[in-house]
């Protein structure tokens, strides 16, 4: 059955920096997107960063300039990097991705959530 899981590291300090990664597995013909979700409490899961396959990608306004997704389409794998972090980053992030099945299907994928706590 396909599947994301992502790795990353969970708490960091202010100032510090942050790698996420997530790979999709399983059977499946083509990865359409994989993109990054963040959510904190009380709000709802909120799509900020998302790269195609083609890799355009696109960056909601309140990440654009601090946030980097990166994808290796070679092992299914999609990056998110950040670099002095601030508290206001800390969220549960996880990893999405629309994937085309040998049956031709799309669906939506997700990770499991990965918390990042920015303190000190």
């Amino acid at each position: 059955q396909v599947q994301l899981v992502a790795s990353g590291r969970a708490c960091v300090q202010p100032g510090g920096s942050l790698r996420l990664s997530c790979t999709a597995s399983g059977p499946f013909f083509t990865i359409c997107y994989m993109g990054w979700y963040r959510q904190t409490p009380g709000k709802q899961r909120e799509l900020f960063a998302i790269i195609f396959t083609g890799g355009n990608i696109y960056y909601t306004d309140s990440v654009k300039g601090r946030f980097t997704i990166s994808r290796d389409n070679a092992t299914n794998m999609v990056y998110l990097q950040r670099s002095s972090l601030k508290p206001g980053d800390t969220a549960s992030y996880y990893c999405n991705a629309e994937i085309r099945t040998y049956s031709g299907y799309v669906r939506n994928y997700w990770g499991q959530g990965t918390q990042v706590t920015v303190s000190s």
